[in-house]
């Protein structure tokens, strides 16, 4: 019997844990900005595995670096020295703020690296008793402790109690409140430059840049994360260009590797002495497998001009996103920049707006029950938008919002 979508229903729900409210589809096979279910359906994907394919789905120059990597040094664990590693964090340094590099697997552990550094920084180099984080409402920093912690939505961690201590949280682009909440015992503040979780929600270029003056003045750190907004997909590399400002600190992870499992804490020289041998650490991050995918993707991501395809076809997209604002009256509110956009809609028919463009060959995404989200590969057309746009016109205009 062919593997189909009713035999991963059924396994889905005999043995894995129920966390995902997984939409009913299987998807067997990806290439560029399409992808293929088990009839041999054919979508355009404006979700990019929640913007983790940069270069949209299997680029023939991130399978060769896999495929080449693989068949040489797959995994041997940080006691030794591999290429790959060594070769992307030299990249990295080369293209941001940064001085050196912690990889790991995921955001989430990013994040986690970033709150025990900064931490531990003021403690062992700056001789501080400083340990408090102060993060924004609405934001979303992962799901391990520290970052559940940092998160500013109680409803995510609320049946986990209790939360690790020492963290606050203010009103998103309120630079007025984050200066309340900012003293000579704050540690550090960490922001994201667009809240993507939260629904899209941009940061006004005086708050970052008053934020950042604001760590400065009072001696506390300051890190952005980029987990979502990075890797090209705000039209630069990384969404802080936008602002002029650089942080001390940065995580990063989904795009990076094009789809592979990475995450990476950035850090300043200075920053980066508060760790030495045995304070963190990792089992598999920076292995040569993931870090030739990382390599591969961000030459692709140059060499193709992928960034400014994301400023350029963001802009037109955003533009006749808000002209279907007008046009049908649905849409109560466009957000954000390059190719991470959201249409928050009037009424509450978010995920039955996702359905229906699933029904037409369209993958696109809700946050909650009012936000359309689309974080589509960087290689998407304009042709690509306008068909999608079609669509959600006629969805918009036929009385299902």
């Amino acid at each position: 019997m062919d593997y189909d979508l009713e035999i991963a229903k059924s396994q889905d729900n005999d043995y894995l844990m129920a966390n995902y409210a997984r939409l009913p589809v299987l998807f067997v096979r990806g290439h560029g900005t399409r992808l293929w279910d088990d009839t041999g359906k054919e979508y355009v994907d404006f979700v990019s595995g929640l913007g983790a394919c940069v270069a949209g789905h299997c680029h023939p120059e991130i399978i060769a670096g896999i495929v080449r990597q693989a068949s040489q040094l797959i995994h041997v664990s940080n006691l030794y020295y591999n290429r790959p590693q060594g070769e992307l964090a030299e990249m990295l340094v080369r293209f941001t703020f940064a001085d050196k590099i912690f990889f790991c697997n995921s955001g989430t552990e990013a994040i986690e690296a970033g709150l025990k550094l900064a931490r531990k920084y003021m403690r062992t180099v700056r001789g501080e008793e400083r340990y408090i984080i102060v993060s924004a409402l609405r934001s979303f920093h992962g799901r391990g402790y520290g970052a559940m912690a940092a998160t500013g939505q109680p409803e995510k961690s609320k049946l986990f109690g209790p939360m690790p201590e020492g963290f606050i949280h203010v009103p998103f682009n309120d630079l007025s409140a984050l200066e309340e909440s900012v003293s000579d015992d704050t540690c550090a503040v960490l922001l994201e430059p667009i809240q993507g979780e939260g629904g899209v929600y941009v940061a006004d270029p005086g708050y970052l840049k008053g934020a950042r003056e604001l760590c400065r003045e009072k001696g506390a750190l300051l890190i952005l994360d980029e987990v979502q907004s990075g890797m090209g997909r705000t039209g630069a590399l990384f969404a802080h260009e936008h602002y002029g400002i650089s942080p001390d600190m940065m995580t990063i992870a989904k795009g990076l590797a094009g789809g592979v499992p990475i995450g990476a804490l950035l850090a300043t020289a200075e920053v980066a002495k508060g760790f030495i041998p045995g304070d963190y650490g990792t089992t598999f991050g920076g292995n040569p497998l993931v870090c030739s995918a990382a390599l591969a993707t961000m030459i692709v991501l140059r060499e193709e001009q992928l960034v400014e395809n994301a400023a350029r076809v963001g802009t037109y997209f955003k533009e006749k996103l808000e002209a279907l604002q007008q046009s049908t009256g649905a849409i109560a509110e466009v957000r954000g920049i390059g190719l991470m956009l959201a249409a928050e809609l009037k009424r509450d028919d978010a995920r039955e707006i996702v359905e229906r463009c699933l029904e037409r060959g369209y993958v696109v995404n809700n946050i909650g029950p009012t936000i359309l989200r689309f974080l589509p590969p960087l290689s998407i057309s304009t042709r690509e938008v306008d068909e999608l746009l079609a669509t959600l016109e006629e969805l918009l205009s036929g009385g299902i919002v």
